[in-house]
Parts: C-alpha cells; sequence; structure tokens
C-alpha cells in the first residue's frame, strides 16, 4: 500500500491542499515537455466559480450519476446538494479519502477500466468533467469503455464529457509530437504522460485529447452518438452524448 501512495502524485497534491497547503502539479511528457499546471486549488472550486460550459452543462444532468474521476469531489458535492444520488470514482485512494472528508456519501477506489463492475441500469448520467475525456486513454480503449457504460446505464442516459481540442495550437513542441504520434499509429492528441508533485513521480498513462469530429468517430458503433457540443473559451468544450 505504501509503495502505491508513492506512486499517487495526484491524490498527494489534492490532501496536502486539503490540509491547507499550496500545492502545484508538474505534468511531464514522454517527449521532455513539461508543463505546469495551477495546482489543486481548482479541484475544490465552489459552483459560482465554475466556467459557464460547467453551469451549463451541470443543468442537463438527470437521475442517478456516475462522476468518473472526481478528484476532490467539486462536481458529485454539488450533485448531492442538490438531492441527485451520486457516486464518485477515482484511481486515487488520497482523491477520494478527501471526498469523503468533504463529505460525499458514496465513493469508490476505482479506475475507468472497472466501470464494468456496475450492475445493469445503475446509472442515468455519466459524467467526466475536468477534462475528463481524456480518461478513455486512447481510440480503441474508449471504444471498448463507451460499451461497458452502454451496459451499466438505463436507456435515455447521457454521458456528459470535457475534452480539449489539441489542433487548436500553435505551439511547434505540440505539432512535432501530434506528428510523432501518427507515424507511431496513436492519435495525435493521445498523450503519453506522467504527474510529479514535490519529491513524487507518478507512474506513466495515457491521456487523450480529442476534436468534435473525433468523439463522433470513437462514438460511431458504440451505442452513443453527440447530441450537442457545449463551447468555451480557446479549445475546450464539453460534448453531450446520448444513447441510440
Amino acid at each position: 500500500m505504501k509503495a502505491k501512495l508513492k506512486k499517487d502524485t495526484y491524490g498527494k497534491e489534492i490532501w496536502e491542499y486539503f490540509k491547507g497547503k499550496e500545492s502545484f502539479e508538474i505534468v511531464e511528457r514522454e517527449d521532455g515537455y513539461i508543463d505546469i499546471f495551477g495546482g489543486a486549488k481548482k479541484y475544490f472550486s465552489e459552483y459560482r466559480n465554475w466556467p459557464n460550459h460547467e453551469k451549463k452543462a451541470i443543468k442537463l444532468i438527470r437521475g442517478k450519476v456516475l462522476d468518473v474521476g472526481c478528484g476532490a469531489g467539486r462536481h458529485s458535492l454539488y450533485l448531492q446538494k442538490k438531492g441527485f444520488d451520486v457516486v464518485g470514482i477515482d484511481n486515487s485512494s488520497l482523491a477520494i479519502k478527501v471526498s469523503k472528508l468533504r463529505g460525499l456519501k458514496k465513493t469508490r477506489v476505482m479506475s475507468i477500466t472497472e466501470v464494468g463492475k456496475f450492475k445493469p441500469d445503475s446509472f442515468d448520467t455519466i459524467i467526466m468533467m475536468g477534462n475528463n475525456f481524456g480518461l478513455f486513454g486512447s481510440f480503441k480503449r474508449a471504444r471498448l469503455l463507451l460499451r461497458k457504460f452502454y451496459r451499466i446505464t438505463s436507456p435515455n442516459a447521457l454521458i456528459i464529457a470535457e475534452s480539449n481540442n489539441p489542433y487548436k495550437t500553435d505551439n511547434p513542441t505540440h505539432l512535432e509530437y501530434h506528428k510523432f504520434n501518427r507515424k507511431r499509429g496513436r492519435m495525435s492528441g493521445q498523450l503519453r504522460i506522467r504527474i510529479r508533485f514535490g519529491k513524487y513521480i507518478g507512474e506513466w498513462f495515457d491521456y487523450l485529447l480529442v476534436s468534435k469530429e473525433e468523439i463522433k468517430q470513437i462514438l460511431d458503433t458504440t451505442g452513443w452518438r453527440v447530441k450537442k457540443f457545449i463551447n468555451f473559451k480557446k479549445s475546450f468544450y464539453i460534448a453531450i452524448i446520448e444513447k441510440i
């Protein structure tokens, strides 16, 4: 267990912020590119501070909810206060610990790859906010998991998922990485990254950024389709996905 916690850099960042300390995460891409994010504060943000596209999307949620990659529980806790039956899952045990301490009633330490453990018709809405469409990881895995999502949801279920269009950039380092990905048969926005926090270094994992057209391609034959998109500034958007 201790070895696993040492790898839980994302959870460590959240835990430190929860204890009142400033915390910032460093994202390292496999090609050596380093990016520093604003820290864990955003994972604790209240509804009034959410961006407009999140506020619009949250109004579409209905029924029983599964929050995939719930982190510190900001979306789940809001929905719980509104009377929704919501389950938050995250593969970070520390993130789930924080969610529980903040009052989230239903949580599970669970990777997105394990959603098939839920019974059929368990949820009416699945949310993947905070750019969590990326947790699908790859084209192939996304299609496999979408079929699992289909089995565990009700007939009129929705998936509400945020993504970031990787093509809306003029950064030559990103464009070079897109080309590198395509040469080896990966999607342009399929990132191979790991999270660093302080002296902690996480394991490498795939994180998928896609355009709107690519989302439609991924959904094809999975039983899901795009109902509409909610746009945000720059390259971010939320896809409202419905069962066919």
